[in-house]
């Protein structure tokens, strides 16, 4: 019984790592990709749901990982794709944003050392109408497209 007991507690815990929430958002599997050593650049991936009835805004992003977190936004341009910094990230009433590679995302800038398969990094989001949403990134293999549970 205690076996059965201690490993529902480990399921629990590790369900709750990959969600967060504060107020009417839900912050869904955020994730990383593993960087190459002397790498100064990250990024952060996850999906944010609004279950609210009124827009919210991603305002800006912190972690002890990483001097500083830009908002990224990826835009096709004729044939080019370019990525371009943004202030806000608009998160629409009863929707979800998804950040992912190839797609909007968070860069970690200058990041202080690199980012290691199995690790796990806190980021505290601030959000205009939800406040601050803290969250634990999973670092997954170099090259991921998605994370893995």
């Amino acid at each position: 019984m205690r076996f059965f007991l201690l490993l529902l507690a480990l399921h629990a815990g590790a369900s709750w790592a990959h969600n967060h929430a504060q107020g009417d958002i839900q912050v869904r599997h955020p994730w990383s990709r593993a960087t190459a050593p002397g790498a100064k650049v990250g990024a952060g991936y996850m999906e944010i749901r609004n279950n609210g009835t009124q827009r919210d805004r991603l305002l800006s992003v912190s972690t002890a990982v990483a001097k500083r977190v830009e908002l990224h936004l990826t835009e096709r341009e004729g044939e080019v794709m370019k990525m371009r910094q943004v202030k806000v990230i608009d998160i629409p009433a009863r929707e979800r944003f998804t950040l992912r590679p190839g797609g909007a995302h968070l860069m970690l800038v200058d990041i202080v050392q690199p980012l290691r398969k199995g690790e796990r990094f806190a980021m505290t989001l601030r959000f205009e109408r939800a406040g601050e949403v803290e969250v634990q990134f999973e670092v997954q293999e170099m090259g991921s497209r998605h994370p893995h549970h």
